[in-house]
């Protein structure tokens, strides 16, 4: 297994800071992680951070927690009758997964394109965009047990996927690693065209047209994290009652809100930001986006609790003028591991 020590995360994380970990492990079979099992569960390597491609990792300090960055690759196709199965390893680019199965005439992710990170990113945050999840999609999550050592199957129904939510991310997080994801796909393909920006194309539309009219989207309201450094949307929309939702629309009418199963209500993030005053903030290096006030941006700090500072002015000023508390959706590393701001927001 490829091990590097002082290994410096700069380029790997898209918020472009820089953060040293004393040591960086690169497992690439099941044999490499049945080795790094046994140097997890040892005091010299209490704390470590499993990193993606890191577009939605930020590192807050100089120095950072064990990396382990896994190297799982390969793509398969299973054809049947109705349906059609991907199979693909934890470290592919979303991106290219997605552009790949609509090349193949393999459609449903159309909808998530250029979301930034990688395959084995995808089920630990739920992710989601322009009215479709991946939970829709996910059969199958193939999970190595760092205690067990060995290679377990989560269904659909057990990976316990929630808005932005999953299993990996709570009760199994840091317990073990995604080695590849399963998706299913129906022959019956119907496209997903309520989210504005893409409801004016016809139903006939095709999925490699709404996949160019996602990618003309994102790169119109999100900026280049290669040009401005940022992780895309820094916050969840929050979820609130119906109850709140009432009291706030009574001084607020136009604020943009989606009902959820239940009765309780999404909040635009983006929106609260902008209306507090935030959107093309800048102090100290950092800033709010100018067109987008839900993105978080780099403009030239070295650190990155410099964007934490920012994140907690922005989470006190949302709950003071509207009683709702943020929830941030980017991942905050710390020399101890990972830590919520949540509960960290005076820390």
């Amino acid at each position: 297994m490829k091990t590097l020590n002082h290994f410096s995360v700069k380029h790997t994380n898209s918020f472009g800071v820089e953060s040293i970990a004393a040591k960086a492990y690169f497992p690439r079979c099941i044999d490499d992680l049945v080795t790094l099992s046994s140097l997890l569960f040892s005091p010299s390597l209490s704390n470590f951070y499993i990193l993606g491609e890191g577009y939605n990792t930020l590192f807050v300090n100089d120095v950072s927690p064990t990396i382990i960055k896994p190297e799982f690759l390969g793509i398969e196709i299973e054809y049947h009758e109705t349906f059609t199965i991907v199979k693909a390893g934890a470290s592919e680019n979303w991106h290219n997964l997605v552009k790949f199965c609509i090349k193949k005439g393999i459609n449903g992710l159309e909808n998530l394109a250029l979301i930034p990170g990688s395959v084995g990113a995808a089920p630990v945050q739920n992710i989601g965009a322009y009215g479709v999840e991946l939970a829709q999609y996910c059969q199958e999550v193939l999970w190595f047990d760092f205690e067990k050592k060995q290679l377990v199957n989560y269904q659909h129904k057990d990976c316990q996927f929630a808005y932005r939510e999953s299993i990996f991310k709570n009760k199994l997080k840091n317990k073990g690693i995604i080695t590849s994801v399963r998706f299913c796909f129906s022959k019956n393909w119907q496209p997903s065209l309520s989210y504005s920006g893409l409801d004016h194309l016809p139903v006939n539309v095709s999925a490699q047209k709404i996949m160019n009219e996602v990618i003309k989207i994102r790169q119109t309201k999100l900026p280049d994290p290669l040009k401005l450094p940022n992780a895309g949307s820094f916050f969840k929309n929050p979820v609130i009652e119906h109850a709140q939702w009432h009291k706030l629309i009574q001084k607020h009418p136009e604020v943009p809100s989606y009902s959820q199963y239940g009765g309780s209500v999404k909040v635009a993030a983006g929106w609260l930001i902008e209306q507090a005053g935030f959107k093309g903030y800048q102090a100290n290096g950092v800033g709010v986006h100018i067109k987008q006030a839900l993105v978080l941006v780099n403009h030239h700090a070295k650190q990155g609790k410099h964007i934490v500072n920012l994140a907690k002015l922005i989470m006190d000023e949302i709950q003071s003028k509207f009683g709702i508390s943020l929830e941030p959706e980017v991942r905050s590393v710390f020399p101890q591991g990972e830590l919520s701001l949540v509960e960290n927001k005076h820390g």
